[in-house]
C-alpha cells in the first residue's frame, strides 16, 4: 500500500493528459441490444421467481460471510498514508490553480475525476474499503487529536446525515451541470473550497463529522458495504457482494436518503447524455450549444431525477408493506430498504466510466511506469474502434447492471425476512419494489444502448 500510495504520489507531480472517448457508441448501436435487454429483465424476473419458491432461509445463507482473521487497527502504514493525503491534496489544489491550463495536463484533473471519481469509487465497492486508509480529512483529524482531547463544539444530533446529503447534492451539480468540471483553476477552487469546509467541521466536531458531515467518506463508506470483503464481529470476513448490507443496521433518515442520491444522481449523469434528454430539452444533438446553456435544465434534471426514484421507490415500499399485511410507516421501510439500492447504484457507476477507465487509465499507468523507471506505455483508444473489444465492453457494463439488481433483489428479501415476515408476506410485500427494479433493469440497459449527443 505504501508503496502504491507513494507511486501515486510522485505520478501526480509528472502528470501531464487524460483523456475520455465514447467512439465505441456508434458500434454498440450495431450489437443486438434489444436481446440483450430482453435477456437482463428475464434473468431479473427468474431471480423474483426463484426467492419466492425457495425456502426462507436460502437467500440469507448466501449472504452468510466467511471468517477470515482477526480485524486490527489502522497501523501505522495506514496512519502515515492518511498523513501523506493532507499535504498531497494541498499540492494537488496548488498546482490545478498554479499548473497549466489545459484539463489534459494537470495533476489536479486527473486525480480528482480519473484516481478518485472513475477508478477508486469503483475499487471501494469491488474489493473493499481502502478511502479510509488515504482520507486526508481522517489524516487532519490525527494531527489535531495530538495537539488537544476533544473537539470544542459536540455535532448537533438534529443536524444528523443532511450536512453530508448538501455535500453530495452540491458535488453532483458540480460534475452534471457546471460549464466546465474539468477545468483546472475552476476544480481548484471548488476542491480548496470543500477542503477548507471539511476541516472546518474537523476542526469543531472532530470526527464525528466525517461520519455525519463529510460527503465523500459517507459516500465510500456506503459502497464499501457492497465490497465483498469486510469485518464483522471483530474478525475479517469475505463473503458475497453486499453481505454487510443483509447484516447491518437500517440508517437514519438522512442517510436513508444519500443512499438514494448515489443511485439517481448516477441514473441522471447517463441521462443528460442522451438524445432523448436533448430531445426534451429541443436541442440538436449535431448543433450541441455547450454546457453554459444547459446548466438550469441539468440542475432541474438533476432534482427531478432524484424527487422521482424517492417517491416511486417510496410508493412501491407503502404499496408492498399493504400487500404484505404490514401497518409499518413509510420512512422506517424507506430507512430499511434504500441501502438495498446500492448495489444498483455501485453497478451504474462501474458500467458507465468503464470505458473511460480503461482509456484514462493508461495515462495514470503510463505516468506511474515513467517515475518508477518502467520503460514508456504507450496510450491507445484503438480498442475502442473496434468491434471485438467494444461487444466485450458493453456486455461487461451489461452484466455488471444485471448483476447488481440481482443482488439488490436478494438483498431486499433478506431485509424483509429479518423484519419477522413469513416467506409468503415477504414475497407479497416485495412485489411492487421487484417491479420496480425490473424496471431500472431496462432502464439501466437501455442507458448504455442508446444514443448520445454529449
Amino acid at each position: 500500500m505504501r508503496l502504491l500510495f507513494g507511486a501515486a504520489l510522485l505520478w501526480a507531480a509528472t502528470a501531464r493528459a487524460a483523456r475520455a472517448h465514447a467512439t465505441e457508441q456508434g458500434f454498440v448501436l450495431l450489437l443486438p441490444t434489444d436481446i440483450y435487454i430482453a435477456a437482463g429483465g428475464v434473468v431479473v424476473a427468474l431471480t423474483v421467481v426463484l426467492l419466492a419458491v425457495l425456502p426462507g432461509g436460502a437467500a440469507a445463507a448466501a449472504f452468510r460471510p466467511v471468517a477470515l482473521w482477526h480485524a486490527r487497527g489502522p497501523g501505522r502504514p495506514a496512519q502515515a498514508t492518511r498523513l501523506l493525503a493532507v499535504p498531497l491534496l494541498a499540492w494537488l489544489v496548488w498546482q490545478g490553480w498554479t499548473g497549466s491550463r489545459d484539463p489534459l495536463g494537470n495533476p489536479l484533473t486527473l486525480a480528482v475525476w480519473v484516481v478518485f471519481w472513475i477508478g477508486l469509487v469503483s475499487v471501494q465497492g469491488l474489493l473493499g474499503d481502502i478511502w479510509s486508509r488515504i482520507n486526508p480529512w481522517a489524516g487532519a483529524a490525527m494531527l489535531l487529536s495530538r495537539v488537544r482531547t476533544r473537539a470544542p463544539l459536540r455535532y448537533p444530533r438534529a443536524l444528523g446525515h443532511w450536512p453530508g446529503v448538501a455535500g453530495f447534492l452540491g458535488f453532483a451539480a458540480f460534475l452534471l451541470a457546471d460549464p466546465a468540471p474539468a477545468d483546472p483553476a475552476r476544480l481548484a477552487v471548488v476542491t480548496g473550497g470543500y477542503a477548507l469546509a471539511m476541516l472546518a467541521g474537523v476542526v469543531l466536531f472532530g470526527r464525528r463529522w466525517l461520519l455525519r458531515g463529510e460527503a465523500l467518506t459517507l459516500l465510500m463508506r456506503a459502497y464499501a458495504q457492497v465490497a465483498p470483503l469486510g469485518q464483522r464481529h471483530g474478525r475479517r470476513a469475505l463473503g458475497m457482494p453486499g453481505w454487510r448490507i443483509a447484516y447491518g443496521p437500517t440508517p437514519a433518515p438522512g442517510h436513508a436518503v444519500l443512499l438514494l442520491l448515489l443511485l439517481g444522481s448516477g441514473s441522471f449523469d447517463g441521462l443528460n447524455e442522451t438524445f432523448l434528454w436533448l430531445d426534451v430539452l429541443a436541442i440538436n444533438p449535431l448543433e450541441f450549444p455547450g454546457r453554459s446553456a444547459v446548466i438550469g435544465p441539468n440542475l432541474a434534471g438533476l432534482a427531478l431525477t432524484n424527487a422521482t426514484l424517492l417517491a416511486v421507490l417510496t410508493g412501491a415500499l407503502w404499496l408492498g408493506a399493504r400487500l404484505a399485511g404490514t401497518r409499518e410507516g413509510v420512512v422506517a421501510l424507506f430507512c430499511r430498504f434504500a441501502p438495498t439500492l446500492l448495489p444498483i447504484a455501485l453497478a451504474y457507476h462501474i458500467a458507465h466510466y468503464l470505458p473511460s477507465l480503461l482509456l484514462d487509465g493508461q495515462y495514470v499507468w503510463a505516468g506511474i511506469a515513467e517515475v518508477l523507471h518502467l520503460g514508456h506505455h504507450h496510450v491507445t483508444a484503438g480498442f475502442l474502434s473496434s468491434p471485438g473489444p467494444v461487444r466485450a465492453i458493453w456486455l461487461t457494463q451489461a452484466g455488471a447492471v444485471v448483476a447488481g439488481h440481482v443482488i439488490a433483489l436478494m438483498l431486499a428479501h433478506v431485509t424483509a425476512l429479518r423484519a419477522r415476515q413469513s416467506v409468503r408476506h415477504a414475497t407479497l410485500g416485495q412485489v411492487p419494489l421487484a417491479l420496480f427494479m425490473l424496471g431500472y433493469t431496462v432502464f439501466g440497459l437501455w442507458l448504455l444502448a442508446t444514443p448520445r449527443g454529449v
